[in-house]
């Protein structure tokens, strides 16, 4: 019987395994980096144990660290679970030899299928050579070997492309995975992403806990899921579990495991075996009414399964809360987490809680939120209302993102689910939210009223012009133009039709078309201003000329850290628009910085290795100057 169970791994999915190991009395031991000795997870375990450094190649990615750390804690179990060294091979057999029990499936089942190269091989797929790649292949996918969500991922699209993103995704798997390894596959456009969850003991049984469908993703990562699959044919989805079970019992898989596919055209494209738990697995626990960690660890004490997979019911969707901004190209956000407070009647995982920090070392998911209901429409409405009503106070999100994802027709109406669902709405998913107008007048109102609170003074018999006060938020500026008047109270001229029921430092109340709407008011130090579900930004009166750049300046979209710079570039080179010049890594994520027009590089103040914040000068191009036209 395991007694004692570390978990080589850190933020929510740690967490996540402490609640399951106290609901059945195992003790629990964490492993932290520097970046994460006040971590959530390192507070919730029994007993913690240091991994000196920050980057993950120092801390999460030394198995041989982690063992020792399992063995001097006096653990007798390891859960890797997600991400790090979950897939990889050596650190189960490192685990197996040192005494302990691995979480997880045998050390050969991951070599077969971990690498997905080489599950490809054992069912007969052949990824492309990439010398041999033409244009009539075109679109294709340059992939990571190991490790999963996104990272060491690029679609090549431009043959003469392919050389620089095998170099780019080669570069960003081994700093995330310890695996630079890259394989060339055929890129499917816009089909499906649907997966089964698999769960097989050391006895011959397999459960097929049914499907997941993972579509809408960015940058390909998943960012909502939901179980069943919605919409699938009945032959379709028996061919999926089908498949899935075939490749769980090659390789005698023992432990849960997600098979992946793409479905387009009626089709199913294999991708790969995950050989571990995968992030989404709670829409899947909501529906079979299942713990899967807790199956981990009794599969690995030796139980059987019940002969017949549980029965499902319902439906359950998980959406993935990161700090990050979609309408700057998805760049993380760092920071503090002021509040963080999420509704009851959702299940919350998260690495997280008021008063955190988010840095720049790891992935940007702040937390998940999986609602479960009779059917999905009754799962969707529950999940975006749960997701607007929560509080979130720090950086950035992509909380309205989520919240306009689950209320688009395409979303709703299944027919339209695929991996493309971004490419097309982005632009319009991330306008102003409703309500985003009378939020910025209610910031407004309650800076006014805290300053009237301070300094005293108001209404006066002669009227001085209108006070402005203007916020920027999700879809652009709103300008707000108020005057104090004669009762103590305060007149609304601009934005028009809207009235001051009562207005205080915390709390402002409007009416507009004959609605009364309150509004919860926090205004912070640094100009940030959290309005009910909105997140505003005060913005100056007037420029201050210390932050005016010259142009063609590029600027640090985050803080993270400079990890190359293009072959021989020099000051005094010409660079053409769209030329990539050097790459940041911030949270697991390589990120490109290309000259926005072709001229003349001026300035480069980047190297490899510096450590940049958001907004620092990393170079200067300066535009060629176009001829002007002949009359």
């Amino acid at each position: 019987m395991i007694s004692r169970l570390l978990v080589a791994n850190r933020g929510e999915i740690a967490c996540r395994v402490f609640r399951t190991c106290r609901d059945l009395g195992v003790s629990t031991v964490a492993v932290y980096s520097d970046a994460d000795a006040g971590a959530l997870h390192v507070r919730e375990a029994d007993a913690a144990v240091r991994l000196p450094g920050a980057a993950p190649s120092e801390t999460y990615l030394r198995g041989d660290l982690i063992v020792k750390a399992a063995l001097a804690a006096g653990a007798d179990a390891v859960h890797p679970g997600y991400g790090f060294l979950s897939e990889n091979a050596d650190f189960a057999r490192t685990v197996i030899d040192a005494g302990l029990v691995w979480i997880g499936p045998p050390p050969a089942a991951i070599e077969a299928m971990a690498s997905k190269t080489r599950a490809k091989e054992l069912l007969g797929i052949e990824p492309l050579d990439p010398a041999r790649v033409a244009e009539s292949d075109l679109p294709v996918l340059v992939k990571a070997a190991a490790g999963g969500g996104g990272r060491g991922m690029r679609i090549v699209r431009e043959l003469a492309d392919l050389a620089g993103e095998l170099e780019s995704a080669s570069a960003e798997a081994a700093s995330a995975f310890g695996d630079g390894e890259v394989f060339v596959e055929p890129y499917v456009e816009d089909g499906r992403h649907v997966e089964v969850q698999l769960l097989c003991d050391a006895h011959g049984t397999v459960w097929a806990l049914g499907t997941r469908d993972c579509s809408l993703q960015r940058r390909h990562q998943k960012v909502i899921e939901e179980a069943p699959a919605p919409g699938l044919p009945a032959a379709l989805e028996a061919s999926l579990l089908d498949t899935a079970v075939r490749a769980a019992k090659a390789v005698g898989y023992v432990g849960a495991g997600t098979v992946e596919f793409l479905v387009a055209d009626g089709r199913a494209h294999f991708l790969e075996m995950n050989t571990r738990l995968q992030v989404e697995h709670p829409v899947t626990e909501e529906v079979y009414g299942v713990d899967l960690v807790a199956l981990q660890l009794a599969v690995a004490e030796g139980a059987k399964l019940p002969p017949e997979t549980p029965a499902p019911r319902g439906h359950a969707i998980e959406a993935r809360l990161y700090a990050e901004d979609p309408a700057r190209g998805w760049a993380p956000q760092t920071g503090a987490l002021r509040l963080f407070d999420v509704p009851g009647g959702v299940r919350l995982d998260t690495g997280y809680a008021s008063g955190d920090a988010i840095g720049v070392h790891y992935d940007p998911m702040i937390a998940k939120l999986t609602v479960h209901a009779p059917t999905r429409d009754g799962a969707v409405r529950k999940l975006a209302r749960a997701l607007e009503r929560t509080r979130i106070h720090g950086p950035v999100t992509n909380r309205d993102l989520l919240v306009a994802s689950l209320r688009h027709p395409e979303y709703t109406a299944v027919e339209a689910l695929d991996t493309g669902f971004y490419d097309r709405n982005l632009p319009a998913l991330t306008t102003a939210p409703e309500g985003a107008e009378p939020a910025a007048v209610a910031a407004a109102l309650a800076a006014a009223s805290a300053r009237r609170g301070r300094f005293g003074g108001g209404w006066r018999n002669l009227r001085s012009q209108d006070e402005t006060r203007t916020y920027g938020g999700t879809g652009g500026d709103h300008e707000v133009r108020y005057r104090p008047t004669r009762d103590g109270g305060y007149e609304v001229t601009a934005p028009e039709g809207v009235r001051v029921v009562a207005a205080a430092p915390d709390r402002v109340s409007l009416e507009t078309a004959g609605v009364v709407r309150h509004f919860d008011v926090t205004a912070y130090e640094d100009g940030t201003v959290h309005v009910g579900g909105h997140r505003l930004t005060a913005r100056p009166r007037f420029t201050d000329p210390r932050e005016q750049t010259a142009p063609g300046s590029l600027l640090a979209p985050m803080p993270g850290t400079v990890v190359r710079v293009a072959d021989g570039l020099a000051v005094g080179d010409a660079v053409t628009a769209g030329q990539p010049l050097l790459w940041l890594e911030a949270m697991k994520m390589e990120h490109r910085v290309t000259a926005p027009a072709s001229g003349t590089l001026t300035a480069l103040h980047a190297a490899p290795g510096r450590q940049v914040e958001v907004g620092a000068l990393l170079a200067v191009v300066q535009a060629e100057e176009r001829p002007e036209a002949q009359s």
